[in-house]
Parts: C-alpha cells; structure tokens; sequence
C-alpha cells in the first residue's frame, strides 16, 4: 500500500532504505535516554537520522574535536547503525554573540527571560556579527567545515548536511548581511559564504554525500528573517549544486518565532500537512538534485502522495517520529491504521524543550498513564 515509502533510495554515494528520514533535532535530554530514542526510531525503520548542530569549529559545549566530544558522537552512530539507520552529521556554526549577553545573566537564571525572549536577544545580535566579521575569520570558519566533516566520518557519520539556517543562512538573508565586501550586496555575494563552505567540504571528502538546508524566508505574510527569499533561489540553487551538495532539505527559514518552524496544528499560517512543502516545489523547478521536504508530514497516505508524484523524492520528520517511532514500519507491515498521529499540540516537544525538560510526547503521558492503570487492575483483589 506504500510502497514508495518503503522504497530504496540512491542519495549521493549512500542507499537509503526507505524515503523517511528524521530531522535534526535538538532533543535536551541525558545521554541514556537520548541513545535510547535515537534507537528506537532506527529499530522503527526509519532509514536516515540527522544529528543537528554539530559544531563546525572547537567549542566549549560537545563538539569533534574534544576526546569526550568525539566518543560520544561515535557512541551515537554506533547507536544509529546497530538499529539499522545511516547517520547524518548537521554541521552548524552559530550566528548569535553570547557574550553580548552576559548583561542578562542574572534574568535569565532567575527565570525573569523567557525562552522566547532569550531568542529574541539573541536574534537582534545576529546583523552586527555577521556584518562585522573579518575576511580572516570568514576564512578560518568555512574552511573548519571540511576539518569538522574529516572528523564526523571518522565518528561513523554517513552523511554530511550543512546547516542552512544558522550562520550560512545569516550570511544569506539581506536581512542579517549588511556587508559591503564580497560577502554582502548581490545575492551571489550573500551565496559566498555558504558556498565556500559546501566547497570546503567537497574538497576535503570528496567522495562524501553532501546535504544542504536549504532554509527559505517567506513575505506576504512576513516568516522567517534568515535564509533565502523565494524569488533568489534561482541564484542560489545552482551556485551551490556547482558548490558540490548532493540534495536540499527545504524548509522555511528560522531566526523568528520557534512555533513558525515547529508549527502547532492550530498556527495561523502553517497548520496544514506538508506545510513547506510549496518551497520544495519552488526548489524543484531549478534542480533535478533530490529535495526533501518536511513540515507536518504525518499521514502515511498523504507522504506516499506526495513522494510517489514527485513532488519531492524523501520524507523528514520529527514530531510524527517523536510521538511514534515505528511510523515506518508500520507503513511496511500494513499496520498503518495502528499508527499514532501527531496532533501538532507542541505540549510535550516544543514545549518540553523551552522548559529545559527534554522533548517528549503527550503520547508518552498517555502511555504511561495507561501502563499504570493496567498495572493497578493486575495488582487489585
């Protein structure tokens, strides 16, 4: 019944088994129990997990290049590849000044910031970064994507995506990018950067299957303040397939609201399955590379739809993935009607998230509560 679901897929130099990937996406929970989701949606069928925001250069936080760092990204392969997925490693370099920040401290231990907040004063540091960044440092960053890409092979990464839409999609957007010099201006001297970095990529792997986030900024009505603006992909597209990319994973540009990139079902703009997936048409008249496409892609029915059209050749998901992890399978074994649909309620994820509590799903609560029921009628006389 699904068919191209639950068809191979040649990407780059890798054999995906299926169309469905998973996003990258920031989890904020202890490693045992990140390690245990990350393999129950591989052991669920999904054929690509992407681990995101993998820090391009050295950095305090986890990154390749500390032996703690290292090993725990292999531990995550590992993870991945003994449930039977690939691994994709979503290099990110941030485009935020956190020292800028330091003023807000004691707010934001106390509570007295907001997660929203804390986004937006980290946003407003964003033009005067990327704007005032030497031609040296430019240089020492792009090139540390080919050094980090080096390293997340040999951590056991199948894959490499670029981050689109953090300091690539700064440098995009004529919004954050003020430059003056080669960098800024033209919508080919905003691509530079993005470019360069793919480039350094290519050269250091050549081989190496490269995917790119491709993050596009919508007007009318106004969502998203990095990335790309829909009429500049015709520039963009090509400048980075000659770049070296492989595929586009296309979805709308961040640096605004999280619940504009997460949408909840009830979103005044964004509440309908496969939400993005109109930049992915966009996209797909300027390429014959793969696109893949998310945004609210839950129905089994309606992602077979759009993939066995060809509207778009691969599936990503998260929240679908999050709330049931054997979506995949499911869809193999004729099990489709038994599957658990994200409702879009963003109470447990998203929101789980901003309270530091590590994403979850409502169903888990469900389940939980369930079990425990089940449980106290075993137990009563």
């Amino acid at each position: 019944m699904y068919e191209t679901i639950n068809s191979p897929f040649k990407l780059g130099n890798v054999t995906l088994r299926n169309r469905i990937i998973f996003a990258p996406t920031s989890m904020g929970l202890k490693e045992e129990e990140y390690l245990e989701k990350l393999g129950a949606i591989a052991r669920g069928g999904t054929a690509m997990i992407i681990i995101g925001d993998v820090p391009v250069l050295k950095s305090p936080f986890l990154s390749l290049y500390s032996r703690k760092g290292f090993l725990r990204y292999r531990r995550i392969t590992e993870t991945i590849h003994e449930n039977g997925a690939l691994a994709a490693a979503q290099l990110h370099m941030s485009d935020s000044q956190f020292r800028s920040l330091i003023k807000h401290l004691p707010r934001m231990i106390t509570g007295k910031i907001k997660p929203d907040e804390m986004r937006v004063l980290l946003n407003d540091t964003v033009s005067g970064y990327i704007t005032g960044l030497t031609d040296k440092r430019i240089s020492e960053i792009t090139q540390g994507f080919g050094k980090a890409a080096v390293l997340a092979k040999k951590a056991g990464f199948d894959v490499i995506q670029i981050h689109g839409d953090r300091m690539c999609g700064s440098f995009s957007s004529s919004i954050y990018n003020q430059r003056t010099d080669q960098y800024g201006g033209s919508v080919e001297n905003r691509a530079r950067f993005a470019c360069e970095a793919v480039a350094a990529v290519r050269k250091a792997l050549p081989d190496m299957t490269i995917d790119y986030k491709l993050a596009v900024r919508q007007e009318d009505p106004h969502y998203g303040n990095a990335g790309v603006l829909k009429e500049e992909l015709p520039v963009f597209v090509p400048l980075l397939e000659q770049a070296g990319v492989n595929s586009f994973h296309v979805t709308l540009a961040n640096h605004s609201d999280l619940s504009d990139t997460i949408p909840p079902a009830s979103h005044p703009y964004f509440h309908g399955q496969g939400c993005f997936l109109p930049f992915c048409d966009e996209v797909s008249r300027l390429t014959d590379l793969p696109v893949c496409g998310v945004g609210r892609l839950c129905s089994p029915d309606f992602v077979e739809e759009q993939l066995k059209s060809g509207r778009i050749q691969l599936a990503s998901m998260s929240r679908q993935l999050i709330a049931d992890p054997e979506w995949v399978k499911k869809t193999a074994s004729g099990a489709g009607s038994q599957i658990f649909t994200c409702t879009g309620c963003n109470r447990e994820c998203l929101g789980g998230m901003q309270a530091h509590k590590g994403v979850h799903c409502i169903r888990d609560r469900i389940k939980t509560t369930n079990e425990s029921l089940s449980h106290e009628r075993k137990v009563l006389p």
